[in-house]
């Protein structure tokens, strides 16, 4: 089995650690914290090494990055000239030029690059993407995704690089195109210049259009991904607690003979889905991508594809906070 490093044992990074270690993958720790390396290193019985060291072992085939954003794509430029395989976690980089040397590096190989989109591996997200490619849905018309929750506010990023990187990658990935216009707005109402509510439009070739909305200043937890097509919607919420009731399918009809068309609305049909947790899918699958030589569902070109809305939103969303902000 490949043996991996982990870089950064923070909030987020002590889970895929955990992941790593109990699939038998995890092979040493990283982290400039020395108290939390150390911590580590003593909980998973594995050695506390600096970035350097790790690039350096023959013994290490891969490392998964959970460091700070600013840095991951210059580590994961490191890590895979090193010759070493690459999970960063999102975004893949803060700037699409960054982006697309990573992509460049990994092409060239011999080191595979994967990006940490989670949703794409949570199996009630996969059933909704095998049931719109299969053409359960018909062509895809509208979607609509909410991940919205009270907190945790931050100041080194805005809800829309925090939140909003994993609806847009499933957004996409349902779409199966790059969308032709992209817009954005929202409010910084805590901190000056840190969005902590964001509005993304996106209209696609085909015809379809999308809204993915983001917000830490929300009463409640949602996270909803409402999918409308041409013969049926579908519901993915993942803040349903109950599984079986996670993915609802709509099969409406529409009369279209009159003036307006009228609709014929359904019972919800709950789709059953086998429980898995997604980050150890994540996790199993990077393994399984070094270890038989295949190329991560998640990989650089669609952390490219994600990269490249999310700029396009960030600049359409401070243009529009300089404008309230004269506004005031």
């Amino acid at each position: 089995m490949a043996r991996i490093a982990h870089v950064g044992y923070g909030y987020w990074g002590r889970n895929i650690a955990r992941n790593m270690a109990e699939l038998g993958a995890l092979a040493a720790i990283v982290d400039e914290n020395a108290a939390a390396a150390g911590q580590a290193a003593t909980l998973y019985k594995v050695p506390a090494q600096s970035f350097d060291e790790v690039l350096a072992d023959p013994g290490i085939d891969g490392v998964s990055l959970a460091s700070p954003a600013t840095l991951h794509a210059a580590q994961a430029r490191r890590a895979l000239e090193a010759g070493k395989h690459v999970f960063v976690e999102k975004p893949l980089a803060l700037d699409v030029a960054d982006a697309e040397a990573l992509l460049k590096l990994a092409e060239a190989g011999p080191g595979k690059l994967m990006v940490g989109h989670l949703l794409q591996y949570h199996p009630v997200f996969a059933e909704l993407r095998r049931m719109v490619e299969a053409g359960e849905l018909g062509r895809i018309r509208y979607a609509y995704s909410n991940r919205l929750s009270l907190g945790k506010f931050r100041n080194e990023e805005n809800v829309l690089w925090s939140f909003a990187p994993h609806d847009l990658s499933m957004v996409l990935s349902l779409f199966g195109e790059e969308p032709s216009f992209v817009a954005a707005q929202g409010n910084a109402s805590f901190l000056p210049g840190i969005a902590d509510f964001t509005s993304v439009e996106m209209h696609f070739p085909s015809g379809g259009s999308a809204h993915v909305l983001s917000s830490w200043m929300h009463p409640f937890k949602e996270q909803r991904l409402v999918v409308i097509g041409e013969k049926a919607a579908a519901v993915f919420e993942d803040s349903e607690p109950e599984w079986g009731r996670k993915l609802a399918l709509y099969r409406h009809t529409f009369d279209l003979s009159g003036p307006v068309a009228i609709p014929t609305k359904a019972d919800a049909e709950y789709v059953a889905v086998a429980k898995s947790e997604p980050l150890r899918n994540e996790c199993s699958h990077f393994v399984a991508c070094i270890d038989e030589g295949r190329q991560p569902l998640t990989d650089a070109a669609e952390g490219l594809r994600v990269l490249k809305v999310l700029q396009a939103a960030e600049k359409a969303l401070s243009a529009n906070l300089k404008l309230q902000g004269k506004g005031k």
